[in-house]
């Protein structure tokens, strides 16, 4: 299955996919390693990928933030497109699915309920103007939790009339990063839209009736802030501080373990080494890539189903 990447930012859709393909191809066995062992194994994910499975395969991406590219393009060699808004679409390779955490910043002029062009003015309307384009099989979208309430859900009434009216109908869950194998409370909405009149995959509930989402990992409550990179620092870390106990910042390699990357993945880019600043505001940016995984299992179950019935 071919996919395109869109507002790509470090590659965790990337990896995730890729985490998910792996795992499964693994002899049962083997997914019992020890933690260190299991980080050995996920650096070399973007190397033999390609290598042993075919599966998802990524015909292009699309990020317009130079340090965030770099680190992309360190660990992937996709076809680069640059500022979506200037992709000529007709150009792009066929694919079946479109996956992006698109930017959340409010839309303009959201509410009027009149659908795809509510959207223009936003870059929601390039995901939107790929849909109705491309008309890929599937779309795999993030955002904040906070987008299904925006404007008293107008907003989020907007988009899926959006997406409706180039030809898709949707299901969407909250999803929390701390069912997911690491200790991050972050909470973010998952959009999956296929396209209407094709075979509609049963992603979601994912976490009810699931056994590796039954464990709640251990979490302080703190989360990687989603555009500025900082962490937020829950109420009872700020009580501690006023006692005079001391706190210190959670290391890029913490993050990088928080949004499930190998130890060292946001370090350096095509460019050279990359800034602890920069490193901090890509993570923060990023999707928790664990998630990633869990979702395209789902969709590579069902895409399974489809052939078998077919």
């Amino acid at each position: 299955m071919k996919y395109f990447s869109m507002f790509s930012g470090i590659g965790g859709f990337e990896y995730g996919i890729q985490k998910c393909s792996l795992e499964n191809l693994a002899p049962t066995a083997n997914r019992k390693k020890t933690t260190e062992t299991t980080r050995d194994s996920q650096r070399q994910c973007s190397q033999h990928h390609n290598e042993h499975t075919n599966r998802f395969t990524c015909v292009g991406f699309s990020e317009v933030d130079k340090y965030a590219t770099q680190i992309y393009k360190k660990h992937f060699n996709h076809k680069e497109y640059g500022d979506v808004s200037k992709i000529n679409w007709g150009s792009v390779e066929g694919f079946e699915i479109l996956v992006g955490g698109f930017p959340c910043q409010a839309f303009s002029i959201a509410g009027n309920r009149k659908g795809f062009a509510d959207t223009r003015g936003t870059l929601f309307f390039e995901i939107a103007r790929c849909l109705k384009e491309k008309q890929p099989r599937l779309c795999v979208l993030e955002n904040v939790k906070g987008l299904l309430s925006h404007d008293k859900g107008k907003t989020f009434g907007v988009i899926l009339a959006a997406l409706a009216e180039v030809g898709y109908d949707v299901q969407w869950q909250v999803l929390n990063s701390k069912n997911f194998g690491v200790p991050q409370n972050r909470e973010r909405v998952f959009i999956i839209g296929h396209l209407r009149g094709t075979s509609r995959p049963e992603v979601f509930p994912i976490g009810e009736g699931n056994s590796q989402n039954e464990k709640v990992f251990p979490t302080s409550s703190t989360e990687l802030a989603h555009s500025t990179g900082k962490n937020f620092m829950p109420k009872c870390c700020e009580l501690l501080q006023e006692m005079g106990i001391k706190l210190r910042r959670l290391t890029p390699t913490e993050c990088e373990r928080l949004q499930g990357f190998p130890d060292g993945w946001t370090s350096e880019g095509v460019d050279g080494a990359i800034s602890d600043t920069q490193r901090y505001k890509c993570l923060g940016n990023a999707v928790t890539t664990n998630v990633i995984s869990a979702i395209f299992e789902k969709i590579r179950g069902g895409r399974n189903e489809d052939k078998r019935l077919s």
